[in-house]
């Protein structure tokens, strides 16, 4: 499918359209789509007609050339309307993010990044497999290259979305005798490879990602497969990326929480002209913590763009555990504030329906924790910080 641009479209700012999507749209369909357990269709055909998958592809391959600090609002505001959404545009500029940083010594990967802007394509993401315990820096897989063709069998124990991709970036050992760590990536593109279902996603929170297990088998041309390897991508883009986009699409859902207690706590005092409702103070306290939040975020971006030019801060045992912390703190603090929500709104929030429900919120801000599992950040963080000093300053 070919998209062409609409440059009325283009006249109107990224947040804007979003706002239009996420308000008129998103917002519409989430309860359905979390009922049912659905992939939000309407969402993303209206993401695309918005040209929004392709916002953040630099403008001389036919996107918008975003700011990182414009993605992440992006994500923030659809996350106010439907988390499972959110988190599907988020983890589509993630491989977005991996494309367009590590595309230069590819002339393949940079055409394919003008069909992405073009035909606003929506990019899915193989990295967990069965028997490495979720660690995605290493593979079982390994792709077979032979005349120019390469061909990849996966047991993939999670392609959210797969289904619904228009293509799939999957890791995998660089040959059949290469280690477990020795990775690439390949972009699988839709038509080119089977996902026969091996499990299922019937789950608590964050039920329409549909993050459905597969075999995954594909072929296509070698090219296809990055020049870089998987630890330099993981390293330069992808694990700081996804700290940051997850972090602002938690940050949405939790911010949604306090627009309803603030919603809540106005009606009470409505209800009673004079007096101060109960839960007036404790909407004072989950707004600290939501800017709290907000704050740590924002900080996350600065020091990943000051990162970006340079290159021994990038590769630093310090930076990495910064980015660490980032989604250990921003996934605890998502859920202390919709449990503060639920303090303030009693009952009212407590429900699965009615303005005030913060139900489905709570259940998508569960999974934070565990998306790469907070745990296993921390025991990784705990040995860099064997090999490094804690960073005490505050402008540096």
């Amino acid at each position: 499918m070919n998209i062409a641009p609409d440059h009325a479209v283009l006249a109107t700012s990224a947040l804007a359209r979003m706002a239009r999507v996420a308000d008129e749209v998103a917002a519409i369909h989430a309860a359905d789509v979390d009922r049912s357990g659905r992939f939000p269709a309407e969402t993303f055909a209206a993401l695309k007609a918005e040209r929004l998958l392709g916002v953040w592809i630099p403008s001389e391959y036919g996107g918008e050339g975003a700011s990182l600090t414009e993605i992440a609002d992006l994500c923030a505001r659809l996350g106010q309307a439907c988390g499972s959404s959110a988190m599907i545009y988020g983890m589509h500029q993630i491989k977005m993010s991996s494309l367009i940083r590590h595309s230069d010594a590819s002339p393949w990967h940079r055409d394919y990044m003008r069909e992405c802007a073009r035909d606003q394509l929506l990019l899915g993401s193989a990295t967990t497999e069965g028997g490495i315990g979720g660690d995605l820096r290493n593979s079982i897989c390994a792709v077979e290259v032979e005349d120019g063709r390469f061909r990849l069998v996966k047991q993939a124990t999670c392609i959210s979305y797969g289904r619904e991709a228009d293509a799939i970036l999957a890791t995998c050992r660089r040959s059949p005798d290469a280690a477990s760590s020795d990775q690439v990536m390949v972009v699988c593109r839709f038509g080119e490879y089977t996902l026969r279902q091996t499990v299922g996603w019937d789950t608590m929170g964050m039920r329409g990602t549909r993050s459905e297990g597969f075999e995954l088998v594909a072929e296509g041309r070698a090219e296809q497969i990055f020049v870089q390897p998987f630890s330099e991508i993981a390293a330069q883009s992808m694990l700081a990326m996804a700290h940051i986009v997850w972090s602002a699409t938690w940050y949405g859902i939790a911010a949604d929480t306090v627009v309803k207690s603030q919603n809540f706590v106005r009606a009470e005092a409505r209800k009673r002209p004079g007096v101060v409702p109960p839960g007036a103070l404790r909407l004072a306290e989950v707004t600290t913590s939501l800017q709290k939040m907000k704050a740590m975020i924002v900080a996350g971006i600065a020091r990943y763009e000051a990162a970006l030019i340079d290159e021994r801060l990038l590769e630093s045992m310090a930076f990495i555990a910064e980015m660490n912390n980032l989604k250990v703190a921003t996934s605890t603090l998502a859920v202390e504030i919709c449990q503060q929500a639920l303090m303030i709104t009693g009952l009212a929030g407590y429900r699965n329906d009615g303005p005030f429900t913060i139900a489905r919120n709570y259940r998508d801000l569960l999974s934070a924790a565990i998306m790469i599992n907070n745990d296993r950040i921390l025991g990784n963080t705990s040995n860099l910080l064997l090999m490094s000093r804690v960073d005490t300053t505050i402008g540096a």
